[in-house]
């Protein structure tokens, strides 16, 4: 198997150092076990691991390997084992932030080409958290497409205002609708799937990712699990990520469900995903409006006169304070980090000089 099957395209060649490949090759992580990594080069999966080295520069999670990632690698035994030295830029890359109070990046992949945003057509249909996947999705240089599956459980007219609702919000974003059951909607989706292309699919526990994953792969070995009939949500299947090769040649990442989606410093995919709400700020008689009680401010005035809704302003609203309060976390964090590692270099040199 050549890179280029594995989605080295242009891109990666142009980004690439050229004179890093005297010593190393090119893989990519297919698998993330803890503090283990699978990657490939050729046909097989490798069992690698992380030099000590890069260990010891990481400074945040963002700077570790990441399924999708293409890294520079020495084989050893065989080409049995792997240490990965470095890795290289990334195209796109899909991050938000830890679970719970800690401030940090959680990485979900790398050099994703699409993100399947899925929903289904019962509980778990929510614009606002939709929204937040877009941001997520935006913010990470993806395409975005929403997907709304179990549509044999709801009626046309239900399902066309659904469908509406989002139209409405995202005007160009591709809305595709499916059943795993009756199989409807499946073919349209494998015909997005081009080879040597990345996607991965997203969306809360229940919603049917691994369902849908088997039925694209022709192979029902993932594990699937049966939904909470009081709530119809559904517990974890997915544990790890892992990047699986379709037989046209397209790669699909599954990702577990999330729970929680934080973003730090996602200004671009706010802006994106909120674009109508973002032009009208430009419009706003002072450049530092807040958009809250200013005179002269152009979303106020939008929603009063309807033009934009409240629920879509609250979220927007929400996600810029929430994303600039992460982002000065995250950052007096590093600044602390960094701090300390000044202090244990003068210690170390201390001890060094009085020897």
């Amino acid at each position: 198997m050549n890179l280029n099957k594995l989605g080295f395209d242009k891109w990666f060649s142009d980004n690439i150092d050229h004179s890093k490949l005297t010593n190393y090759q090119v893989a990519r992580v297919t698998a993330v076990n803890k503090e283990s990594f699978q990657i490939k080069s050729g046909e097989k999966d490798v069992f690698a691991e992380v030099t000590g080295k890069l260990l010891f520069d990481a400074g945040s999670p963002i700077d570790f390997p990441t399924v999708g990632d293409f890294v520079y690698a020495q084989f050893y035994d065989d080409d049995s084992f792997a240490i990965i030295h470095e890795i290289v830029p990334r195209k796109s890359i899909l991050k938000r932030k830890t679970a719970g109070k800690k401030t940090d990046y959680q990485l979900i992949a790398a050099n994703i080409d699409t993100a399947f945003i899925i929903q289904s057509f019962g509980a778990d249909y929510n614009l606002r958290r939709l929204e937040r996947y877009l941001v997520m999705v935006n913010e990470g240089n993806i395409e975005p497409v929403v997907l709304l599956s179990k549509s044999d459980l709801t009626t046309d007219m239900e399902r066309n205002k659904k469908i509406a609702d989002i139209k409405a919000l995202m005007p160009n974003i591709q809305v595709v609708e499916f059943s795993s059951i009756t199989d409807y909607g499946i073919n349209k989706i494998k015909d997005m799937l081009m080879p040597a292309k990345t996607f991965c699919l997203l969306g809360s526990s229940g919603v049917g990712k691994t369902t849908l994953l088997n039925n694209l792969t022709n192979d029902y070995v993932f594990e699937t699990n049966e939904i909470r009939e009081k709530d119809g949500k559904g517990r974890h299947t997915t544990t790890r990520r892992q990047l699986i090769s379709l037989e046209n040649g397209a790669m699909i990442i599954d990702t577990p469900g999330m729970r929680e989606l934080g973003n730090i410093a996602v200004s671009e995919g706010i802006n994106e995903t909120f674009n109508e709400i973002a032009d009208l700020s430009e419009q706003c008689l002072y450049k530092n409006c807040s958009h809250t009680n200013e005179a002269g401010c152009a979303i106020q005035q939008a929603l009063k006169d309807g033009v934009i809704s409240e629920e879509r302003y609250q979220n927007f609203a929400r996600m810029s304070r929430e994303t600039a309060y992460n982002e000065m976390s995250y950052f007096e964090k590093r600044k602390k980090d960094k701090n300390f590692g000044k202090l244990c270099k003068s210690v170390m040199q201390h001890k060094k000089n009085r020897k």
